[in-house]
């Protein structure tokens, strides 16, 4: 059996080890239009940012290492041109000299994967604009950086890629902005959670521009300058587009193979296409979104590499199916971490799924223990059966753990009932007897029994306009004072109980405090004494960052917002 494999990245690489990993006998040839197989895409950035030092260490394999472990014929610098179901075949033209040649198949595996966008602009082919895709490109930068010493670089685009070069960037010294089109960096993160990330990357010195699209390019003699709609122009040395990447599927199209959203390629649970004996795997496939159940592509290093491990078992007459990917990601912001796992609000609005959510703040480990760090988590679940839908998690420790609880949780359908009772492994270096995940399960049974209400962020200005309820705050005078939201009383927990009669009972209460522990306990006492109330999901704090781009606090917090030594 001769297998030939298009695209050496992830998925194609993954399949090449796999197949020979069962079938000794087979004939393997991987085909890669770089330079480079196998290599750590994720890790690019950090070595435009001399995190990483070695350039070998970026590539994991190389032609002459699969040549030797696993006897696989791997060629780079050869394009696959044009496939040709009917005979089994496939165009190749070798970079270095053009000349071209065809390759026989008994299976096809595509793992192309998929190409950074370029928006048609005016300018947009300037040397100094550049992307980042390749190995080719990363070294292309690096060296424009060090030879060039840029005084100042424009990142497009605030995704997983924009982000991390543009910490890279300004790790290298380079002063930089980051324009997004939108109001958010990070879209795997809803918006309010997206907004911590926005105020931490500016007490770190990224000039962080949102809502400002771009009108093109122009070439200022020494220097770029970058068009902006309704905004005075930008200057800069140096621009890396990392505006988003589309599946790199016109082999596919012109095959005749079946295609899906964005014109990625259509698959079964196999990873086979709408050809025989053609399978495909990685960026440039149309998955089933394991929670939505809707058509999606997601492009991530796991999913793919376990793409390319279940084309082989199929070809090798193997039993594996790929379930479906539920986008679980994480991405370090100089000091900070941000990850996310299955649906958020945006996702499950478009799919029309009904959700709710919690939002809880805690440290990531026991707060006596030095060390111990701030950690926001949402949740979103299914009213009615407490099912987990998602997560979304930011903050300075801890969250890399959590999130892959609770991709675990998502991926096998856990509710919240089960997030109270996993046992965790606790000690006081690294968790709390009620770890954060627990608790995100206790919020959750809380509100679902009906033992407290919530509202949001997003519902505080409507709450008090017809004079039919009354907004208190719970937290300290001195907490009060440094700010609150319009129109709230102060009634400091502690003094609660002994206040009530100055509460009017026809009317509901809605109470806040710093995270929702606080409000949380005065709801109970509230609830205990013939009070209609609510408290507001993720306290003052989460509120803050929304409304006001609240600075962020870096430095760990109990929960009730009492600094930890």
């Amino acid at each position: 059996m001769k297998v030939l494999i298009i695209g050496g990245v992830a998925g194609g690489a993954s399949a090449a080890a796999r197949l020979r990993r069962l079938d000794e006998q087979a004939e393997i040839v991987v085909l890669e239009r770089s330079g480079y197989v196998s290599y750590a895409n994720c890790g690019l950035p950090y070595y435009v940012g001399g995190v990483i030092t070695d350039k070998e260490a970026l590539t994991l394999q190389t032609p002459e290492s699969f040549r030797r472990r696993f006897r696989i014929d791997v060629r780079v610098g050869h394009e696959a041109t044009a496939i040709h179901p009917e005979r089994k075949s496939v165009t190749v033209r070798s970079i270095a000299d053009g000349t071209e040649y065809e390759e026989t198949y008994d299976k096809l595996i595509l793992s192309p994967g998929a190409r950074a966008v370029r928006p048609d602009l005016p300018g947009i082919d300037d040397g100094r604009i550049m992307t980042l895709r390749t190995v080719e490109d990363t070294f292309r930068i690096r060296e424009y950086v060090e030879r060039c010493r840029p005084r100042h670089a424009t990142v497009v685009g605030g995704g997983f890629i924009g982000l991390e070069m543009a910490e890279n960037l300004m790790e290298a010294g380079v002063p930089t902005t980051l324009l997004q089109r939108s109001a958010q960096v990070l879209p795997p993160l809803d918006y309010d959670m997206a907004c911590q990330v926005h105020s931490y990357l500016r007490t770190r010195g990224l000039d962080l521009r949102l809502n400002t699209p771009i009108a093109g390019y122009e070439d200022a003699g020494d220097c770029l300058r970058v068009v902006l709609k309704e905004k005075p122009p930008l200057k800069t040395d140096l621009v890396l587009l990392a505006i988003g990447v589309e599946p790199d599927t016109k082999l596919a199209r012109d095959a005749g193979l079946e295609l899906g959203r964005k014109g990625s390629i259509v698959v079964n649970e196999y990873m086979e296409t709408s050809l025989p004996d053609i399978y495909a795997v990685g960026d440039a496939v149309q998955v089933r979104h394991l929670v939505s159940g809707r058509p999606a592509l997601i492009s991530l290093a796991g999913p793919a590499n376990k793409q390319g491990r279940i084309a082989a078992d199929r070809i090798c007459g193997r039993e594996g199916r790929y379930r479906g990917s539920q986008g679980s990601s994480v991405i370090k912001l100089f000091g900070m971490t941000a990850a996310s796992t299955g649906l958020n609000e945006k996702s499950a609005q478009a799919a029309g799924i009904p959700y709710e959510k919690v939002v809880n703040f805690s440290t990531d480990h026991a707060g006596y223990y030095p060390g111990a760090a701030n950690l926001t988590l949402k949740t979103l679940f299914d009213p009615e059966s407490g099912r987990i839908l998602g997560a979304q998690i930011v903050g300075f420790g801890g969250v890399d753990k959590r999130i892959d609880v609770l991709a675990a949780a998502v991926r096998e359908g856990l509710n919240a009932a089960d997030l109270s009772e996993l046992e965790l492994a606790y000690a006081p270096p690294y968790s709390s007897a009620r770890d954060p995940v627990n608790v995100a399960g206790f919020t959750i049974e809380n509100l679902r029994s009906g033992l407290v209400r919530q509202f949001h962020w997003d519902q505080v200005d409507t709450l008090c306009r017809d004079g039919g309820a009354t907004l208190i705050d719970v937290r300290t005078p001195g907490e009060f004072r440094s700010g609150h939201i319009p129109g709230a009383v102060n009634i400091p927990l502690d003094d609660l109980r002994e206040r009530l009669g100055e509460l009017d009972r026809d009317k509901k209460i809605y109470v806040n405090c710093h995270s929702g522990l606080r409000s949380y306990l005065a709801c109970r006492i509230l609830t205990g004494s013939g009070f209609a109330c609510a408290h507001l999901s993720g306290g003052y704090r989460f509120y803050s960052y929304v409304m006001s781009d609240r600075r962020c606090d870096e430095g760990a917090a109990h929960p009730c917002g009492i600094p930890l030594k």
